[in-house]
């Protein structure tokens, strides 16, 4: 093929000089736009791909590869505002590792998509403060290390920039607060370690919470509000076509700007040869135990914190000294562990477990999905309405190759468990992917008294339990009843069942398990949980052995929830409801499952801490609209029912999209809407979003000078579902019952029949939530 050298100019005043291939530009040349832009470099048929120099008019500067016509592979940005930007691009975007420096001399280093920060990646203020973590879509959130200029230093979960999950926060003068946030504020429990104090090893904190030595958990960080604007230069496709890089000036601002500013500060790698792992992000927090080694244990004392919304409610001062001798007792003391229901897979029994559940579940749905929707019939709940289906681990004519063990699928009543996800308002696809998606489902911590082991799909919305034999055998009896019920009652508060399935090895050893929905899937952060059946024998929890999600019982209540008139003559009504089906089930043993979500009291606005017992722990310099800690100045407000707008709350799925919303006295028998200051507007359903107020009762033996319960009422938000419905009563083994499982009065025997127990349980119910006058 024949090349030559020429100049064309074009009838839009456009102008090339350079190789021809035929007719279309090929090799080396020059491409002058009308305006001024110039590209100088190499073109394949008429595009500019390869290596490349571009300028525009307006002073920005690329020099880099090509592919296309479009800023494509690794090249440097100069921008007209002084920006720069050495990295890897795809399609005229900055995707993969680069390294930004802003016009304010602010620096980004690490991993880029679609012209964001996403992935681990390092970010430098001008001012001093430092950044090391997980990012995604331009905001700090996972995992990541946060260091003021002035030596304060957060470690721990981040959340759309800001501060969200579990954390360490070490101060400047070496004193440490070990808790949670939420929207970047401190909420839920905590402990203060004064400077002096001996505080946990930080490697055994980031153990505890899930944070892996390899760094293979991400990092997460603050607000960075301003990036609305993307990398995206227009570079035409036709080589007589302008190119404009309007795109990439817009993002060269200060990535800070708009911002809830919160100044941080990085340092940096090549981006293109490594990404950020653990010993670099701890490598800032590192320093924090060595500044403390010479002055630990001068100070005895360590203070146990509640927070609500960055308001302390509660302190509780303890001895160090006897914290510590008390865990080391409990080291010593062996424990057998409970065998639980599926040590037979062996060491690596988790991941097979769950690599089955998924590969049976994919293929359970994707079999009954495209059946035409009817009516169940009683043979749906026969012993015949099963799928059936062997894994080999080599795959098969109807299954995919896997690396788990070679195993049989039964999945029980097909027909019946797809038509309650319908009921449900579950999507067939969304509900398969959230269980068999990439992401995998996680192990709970420990397993249930049962031996029973739980996992939570990666989005929290299903709870997967394992079950007994005798389990499975009360729910495949009352399935019939359950499904007309729920279908009958759309506000039931029963647990929703989703699925009933078995997995069986090749040496018959079985295990079966079910799909729920998790009830504390919430967009309100959940700050307290109990189990409630109405009884007082063995119901209360070890004081020292309480932590953050540590589910309560009956005696460790100690607030009475006054509710809306309405709301509570609803809540009754299906409890009432609730009771007699699981009666006519001869249902025994099953509780009430609440959740609270705490407010900061009204009259709280301005305060951060505490009178009297507080001490100087957190006295950060503000900044622009931060607290001392980085944290919102948002002042605590209280909840407020609204009247009910369709189209202003989340209609998003989920285990509580179905059920009506409900009607309150207060606001003339309406349906209403709950108002939550910094969080939107929720529908009040039952059970869900239910407003009330907590008023505390101090018992007269609780008294204890260390413990400070701050304030005597809170606005709370409900959560609450009665769970555990497969304890089937048997007239033969009631004395048992009452003497074994010590939740009732030995005395009392029949306490145990259905009749009765369902009556102690609303009774309990009634004086939780009292009728007000």
């Amino acid at each position: 093929m024949d090349y030559s050298v020429s100049e064309k100019a074009f009838s839009n005043r456009d102008v090339y000089v350079g190789n021809f291939k035929g007719i279309l530009p090929h090799g080396d040349g020059k491409y002058t736009w009308s305006d001024g832009t110039v590209y100088e470099g190499d073109w394949e048929e008429g595009k500019m791909t390869g290596k490349g120099k571009l300028i525009w008019t307006s002073g920005g500067q690329y020099v880099g590869d090509f592919s296309g016509g479009y800023l494509h592979g690794y090249g440097i940005f100069n921008g007209l505002d002084g920006s720069f930007y050495h990295g890897s691009w795809r399609m005229n975007i900055q995707h993969g590792m680069g390294k930004k420096q802003y016009c304010n001399s602010d620096i980004y280093e690490g991993s880029w998509k679609e012209g964001v920060q996403e992935g681990s990646g390092r970010y430098l203020w001008s001012s001093g403060n430092t950044y090391i973590g997980s990012w995604k879509g331009g905001k700090m959130c996972g995992r990541g290390v946060m260091k003021w200029e002035n030596g304060d230093l957060y470690n721990g979960s981040w959340l759309n920039g800001l501060r969200n999950g579990s954390g360490v926060y070490r101060f400047a003068d070496g004193g440490y607060y070990f808790g949670t946030w939420c929207r970047g504020l401190k909420d839920g429990k905590g402990t203060f370690y004064p400077v002096g104090t001996k505080h946990p090893s930080l490697k055994k904190w980031c153990s505890s919470v899930g944070y892996s030595s390899d760094g293979s958990s991400s990092l997460s960080g603050h607000l960075l509000n301003s990036m609305e604007g993307k990398a995206r230069p227009t570079v035409k496709r036709s080589f007589s076509e302008k190119i404009s890089i309007g795109g990439i000036l817009r993002n060269s601002r200060r990535i800070s700007h708009k911002a809830m500013s919160l100044d941080k500060n990085w340092t940096h790698n090549d981006p293109s040869r490594e990404f950020i792992r653990y010993d670099s992000l701890c490598s800032l927090s590192q320093a924090s135990e060595d500044i403390q080694h010479e002055t630990r244990d001068n100070n005895t004392s360590v203070y146990e914190r509640e927070y609500m919304q960055g308001v302390l409610i509660k302190e509780r001062e303890r001895n160090h000294t006897e914290i510590s001798r008390k865990v080391k007792q409990r080291n010593k003391i062996s424990v057998k562990p409970k065998r639980s229901c599926i040590d037979m897979f062996g060491a690596h029994r988790s991941y097979y477990l769950m690599l089955n559940l998924q590969l049976g579940i994919r293929y359970t749905v994707g079999k009954i999905t495209p059946v035409p929707v009817r009516e169940v019939r009683s043979s749906d709940f026969g012993e015949r309405a099963r799928i059936r289906m062997y894994f080999p681990r080599r795959g098969s004519q109807f299954t995919p190759p896997h690396y788990s063990v070679d195993f049989y699928w039964k999945d029980y009543c097909p027909m019946v468990f797809r038509n309650l996800r319908e009921m449900f308002k579950l999507d067939a696809a969304e509900y398969m992917m959230s269980i068999c998606g990439d992401d995998g489902l996680r192990e709970l911590s420990s397993p249930g008294k049962s031996g029973s082991i739980f996992y939570l799909s990666h989005d929290d919305r299903f709870v997967i339990k394992t079950l007994r034999k005798s389990e499975l055998k009360v729910l495949l009896k009352m399935l019939p009843s359950y499904y007309c019920h729920v279908g009958e009652h759309e506000n039931t508060l029963i647990t929703k069942f989703f699925g009933l399935h078995r997995i069986t090895l090749k040496g018959g050893k079985k295990v079966r398990f079910m799909v729920m929905g998790n009830m504390f899937c919430t967009e309100l952060r959940i700050h307290r949980r109990y189990d409630l059946k109405g009884s007082s024998i063995g119901r209360c929890t070890d004081k020292n052995k309480i932590k953050e999600n540590t589910t309560l019982k009956d005696l460790d209540l100690s607030f009475e929830f006054h509710m809306d008139k309405l709301l509570r003559e609803a809540l009754f009504k299906q409890i009432s409801l609730d009771c007699m089906f699981l009666q006519s089930q001869q249902i025994i043993d099953y509780s009430l499952l609440l959740g609270l979500h705490f407010r900061a009291p009204e009259n709280l606005k301005g305060f951060s801490q505490a009178p009297a017992t507080m001490h100087n722990d957190e006295s950060l310099p503000t900044n622009d609209g931060v607290t001392s800690q980085g944290e919102l100045l948002i002042p605590p407000k209280g909840l407020l029912l609204v009247t009910h707008e369709p189209g202003s709350v989340s209609t998003a799925p989920g285990p509580h999209i179905r059920g009506s919303t409900l009607k309150a006295y207060s606001l003339g028998d309406k349906e209403v809407d709950l108002l939550v200051p910094g969080t939107g507007r929720l529908r009040v359903q039952l059970g869900v979003n239910m407003p009330a107020q907590a008023y505390h009762k101090l018992a007269q033996d609780e008294v204890d000078s260390t413990e400070v319960e701050l304030f005597e009422f809170y606005d709370v938000v409900l959560y609450m579902g009665i769970i555990d419905i497969l304890q089937e009563y048997n007239a033969k083994k009631k004395l048992e019952h009452a003497y074994k499982s010590l939740r009732f009065d030995p005395q009392c025997i029949s306490a145990v029949e259905p009749k009765l127990y369902a009556k102690r349980f609303i009774n309990f119910l009634e004086k939780v939530f009292p009728d007000l006058p």
